[in-house]
């Protein structure tokens, strides 16, 4: 990693004024004085700024109960994001980890690792995503089976995977992907004639949103979430 990046991650320091830092001879490695920034260093130096040893943060987790009217955005200049709930250090470095539209609820998880959330929303890895769907119109039995055994979506050439449908009432259902195609809940449903007025994400994989977290209100992710080598 670059020394001007390590030492901006690690700290509350801009990269602009971890630059100028190091400019100022502020930084040392294995003890000799720092030149520029774009120096590459590793978990083997010691890298000290102004007598406190830097190293590289921890990957972070976190879990949103995703509220409606945000967008699963870092920044936009028209609405409130999901980041204008996670109100954590350094959030322009957290991205989402499957996103959901402006007007879905529900499980939304950041994160600044990003082979780990490749790995979680991947389809080659087929970890389900679970929803609460409500709908316009009854769904029928002929809608069920087409939806658990894939079907083709407007605009695309590929059926969708099978999913996993359990009724709960009427116009209410369960919904379990493996996919994350662009609206394809939404689509789906549109695709057997029915519409979606109500969506919810409840889990992702092995991941379940915490019962106890308000709409708008986030915690860390447990060391048991983010082992994702038995989900």
């Amino acid at each position: 990693m670059r020394l001007d990046k390590l030492l901006s991650n690690a700290s509350n320091l801009t990269r602009s004024q971890a630059s100028k830092a190091i400019r100022q001879g502020d930084v040392t490695v294995d003890g000799v004085v720092a030149q520029k920034g774009t120096v590459k260093v590793t978990e083997e130096n010691q890298v000290i700024y102004l007598g406190t040893t830097i190293s590289a943060p921890k990957p972070r987790y976190y879990m949103l109960n995703k509220p409606l009217g945000c967008v699963s955005a870092n920044k936009d200049k028209n609405t409130l994001t999901v980041f204008d709930y996670l109100l954590v250090p350094r959030r322009e470095q957290l991205h989402v980890a499957g996103r959901l539209d402006k007007d879905t609820t529900g499980l939304l998880i950041a994160t600044d690792d990003g082979k780990w959330s490749h790995r979680l929303t991947s389809p080659k890895h087929e970890h389900s995503k679970r929803y609460r769907v409500d709908l316009a119109e009854t769904i029928t039995p002929e809608a069920k089976q087409l939806l658990e055994q894939g079907i083709m979506l407007e605009g695309e050439k590929k059926l969708t995977k099978p999913a996993v449908v359990d009724v709960l009432d009427s116009q209410k259902i369960i919904l379990h992907i493996t996919e994350g195609r662009y609206h394809q809940v939404k689509r789906m449903l549109l695709a057997v004639g029915n519409e979606v007025v109500g969506l919810h994400r409840e889990a992702i994989g092995h991941i379940e949103l915490d019962p106890g977290l308000e709409q708008g209100a986030w915690r860390h992710l447990s060391p048991q979430e983010i082992d994702l080598s038995k989900a």
